[in-house]
């Protein structure tokens, strides 16, 4: 068991920090302020193959474990957590086409997503169907050599923004084992857009509600076979849930070290914050809790990786613990800093506004809990290292 990274992970991390300090710290509280969605600079990041980082070489990607991903995203995260994660959901619907798109599809489409050309969505929520997706009602009718494609969708991160969906939707009976998976352009006839929607935290990406009226889709652009379509989006969403761990991870690593630096700085009362105990006990066990959480995402992600038959149950861990610990940490950060970190002037609340989500989306950490606990009740071969 080896927790060193490697050279070349190394060599990764560098490159991924030095990205963020040029290219996304600077800009990050503006982009936020403002709502800017900066294309410009994820078309920069696809310069260096961060649109792509786990599609198949084949493809245009860089073909990268999950855990080489993992460091990755968290040295984005660390500046701007919002644009990061909206990066990661974007790499996860890039690795579905690439993964399961037919040849023709996978080749024609993923060169653009995997070099930042052209950025994606993730579709599956609705309005009625959140945590029970499998009970999503949009509908995908075959006409012939093409899918009618008719519905709603609900909280779609960078929708009316990107120019490709990956929607799943119903061309079968009831439950997931109905559900097939598409790629579909953005601006096909027949789809429209809700408002962008007004959020708490993740403001430099738009969320919108997307409408599907008689839109036409190639039936070769439909991902894996007919009824595959739940399992594509768990099996993406399983790398999802790493990646979102590890925007809390790289956020909470942000507050860690501005709480850090605030309490050697900071003097009331004739001494610095990092003279009183109580903080010193703080931010030890803030300091604890987010190794714990970084150690639990990179094994969920060795895991996945290594195809392990309890990888999901694994990544619905790590992303319930890294989550609640990211929040608590960004948190706990923020007070240390007393009425400064509640104003903009500094980056705290603006962490924990962009961490707070990370419990509800990816699957809600309740949900988390189920994964976890139906893997341990049903299964009863959960591994767990000793």
């Amino acid at each position: 068991m080896d927790f060193e990274l490697s050279e070349d992970q190394r060599a990764f991390q560098q490159t991924a920090r030095e990205f963020a300090a040029g290219e996304l710290a600077p800009h990050a509280a503006r982009w936020d302020a403002e709502g800017i969605f900066p294309r410009e600079t994820l078309a920069k990041a696809g310069e260096l193959g961060f649109c792509g980082l786990y599609a198949a070489t084949a493809h245009g990607g860089l073909g990268l474990s999950r855990l080489d991903a993992a460091v990755i995203f968290e040295e984005l995260a660390a500046a701007c957590p919002s644009t990061t994660a909206y990066l990661t959901i974007h790499n996860m619907a890039s690795w579905m086409v690439s993964e399961f798109g037919q040849p023709e599809v996978a080749a024609a489409w993923c060169p653009d997503l995997t070099s930042g050309a052209k950025l994606a969505s993730y579709c599956l929520t609705e309005p009625g169907a959140g945590s029970d997706a499998g009970s999503l009602q949009t509908s995908a009718r075959l006409d012939g050599d093409s899918y009618l494609l008719n519905g709603g969708k609900a909280f779609i991160s960078g929708a009316g923004a990107t120019d490709v969906l990956v929607v799943m939707a119903r061309t079968g009976g009831g439950g997931p084992g109905g559900i097939s998976a598409f790629v579909v352009a953005a601006d096909s006839p027949g789809i429209s857009y809700g408002r962008k929607e007004e959020k708490l935290g993740w403001n430099s990406q738009p969320t919108r509600a997307i409408t599907f009226e008689e839109v036409r889709v190639p039936a070769a652009q439909r991902l894996g076979e007919e009824g595959q379509g739940f399992r594509i989006a768990m099996k993406g969403l399983d790398g999802g849930r790493i990646n979102i761990a590890t925007c809390s991870v790289g956020a909470a690593q942000a507050a860690l070290e501005a709480a850090r630096n605030y309490m050697l700085e900071r003097r009331q009362f004739n001494q610095r914050l990092a003279d009183f105990q109580a903080l010193q006990f703080k931010l030890a066990d803030m300091a604890t809790e987010l190794v714990a959480a970084r150690q639990m995402v990179r094994l969920a992600a060795s895991r996945l990786d290594a195809r392990a038959p309890d990888a999901t149950a694994y990544c619905a861990m790590a992303k319930r613990f890294a989550t609640d610990v990211g929040f608590t940490v960004c948190n706990e950060a923020l007070q240390i800093h007393g009425g400064y970190g509640y104003i903009r002037e500094y980056p705290l609340e603006r962490y924990l506004r962009d961490a707070r989500v990370h419990q509800i989306l990816e699957g809600t950490n309740e949900i988390m809990r189920v994964i976890v606990a139906r893997r341990l009740l049903e299964k009863s071969n959960l591994e767990i290292p000793r």
